[in-house]
């Protein structure tokens, strides 16, 4: 049995700095997973050469899996800390931060790029108005209800983005994932007052057509979300959107 858990972290401290590599050990105990062995490490700041050094920054949340918070690249597979368990990986435990978005600090980057995307696609469902949502709002059908459970899953943990060649720091692709809450609010009785507006959103640059059909999204999403169908349906949404504008106006 192992000793101890041991851990190779790219470190970088703030976005213009130069990367490094830092080792670290820490005495083996059962159960951890990687954000509960960094809580440790944040807690004995001290490198594998037994010198002080800045406590290593990520970030983390719930803890079970849904809040997408403490994803990062672990032994080279983009995925969630708290469910990478310390004694399923191959060690040294190599981490290192999601490359698609801006680094803040070590492992810790800003995702705030996805969270802008699902702005522009309106990925909401709007409640205010004359119904009464609770009581009068249309039932959905049980088969639907299954479909859209799927892509109510997504917590924007960026995995998807981070294996997707058409998103990128110099690239307007929007990602799979805010296609996938089109989508899903596109199926929504009362969400689909508002269809219209999401499909011009991924109509123009950097929407569903700048998709390379690549496929690694459904490869890694944590929660097996089928991308790769929302972006088939949405490809013939679109094409009856442009029909209708086409034809309608």
């Amino acid at each position: 049995m192992n000793q101890e858990i041991r851990f190779k972290i790219k470190r970088q401290a703030g976005p213009n700095a130069t990367p490094y590599w830092e080792t670290f050990a820490m005495p083996y105990a059962p159960g951890h997973n990687v954000v509960s062995a960094l809580m440790y490490l944040r807690e004995h700041p001290v490198n594998a050469d037994g010198e002080p050094v800045q406590p290593v920054v990520w970030d983390s949340n719930c803890m079970e899996e849904v809040c997408g918070a403490c994803s990062m690249i672990v032994n080279g597979t983009p995925r969630q800390a708290c469910a990478a368990l310390v004694d399923q990986l191959e060690q040294p435990i190599v981490l290192e931060p999601l490359t698609k978005f801006p680094l803040i600090r070590d492992l810790m980057v800003n995702r705030q790029k996805m969270f802008d995307a699902l702005l522009a696609v309106k990925a909401w469902i709007p409640v205010d108005g004359s119904y009464d949502v609770h009581q009068h709002a249309p039932r959905i059908a049980p088969g639907e209800q299954s479909a859209r459970y799927l892509f109510s899953r997504c917590m924007t943990c960026g995995c998807c983005m981070e294996v997707c060649p058409q998103f990128h720091e110099d690239a307007a692709f929007i990602g799979p994932a805010s296609l996938g809450q089109v989508r899903l609010h596109n199926s929504h009785p009362t969400g689909r007052y508002n269809k219209a507006d999401r499909l011009h959103a991924i109509m123009g640059e950097g929407g569903i057509a700048d998709c390379g059909n690549a496929q690694n999204c459904v490869q890694v999403c944590p929660k097996d979300i089928p991308l790769t169908e929302a972006i088939g349906e949405l490809g013939r949404q679109t094409t009856v959107q442009w029909l209708h504008d086409l034809f309608m106006t």
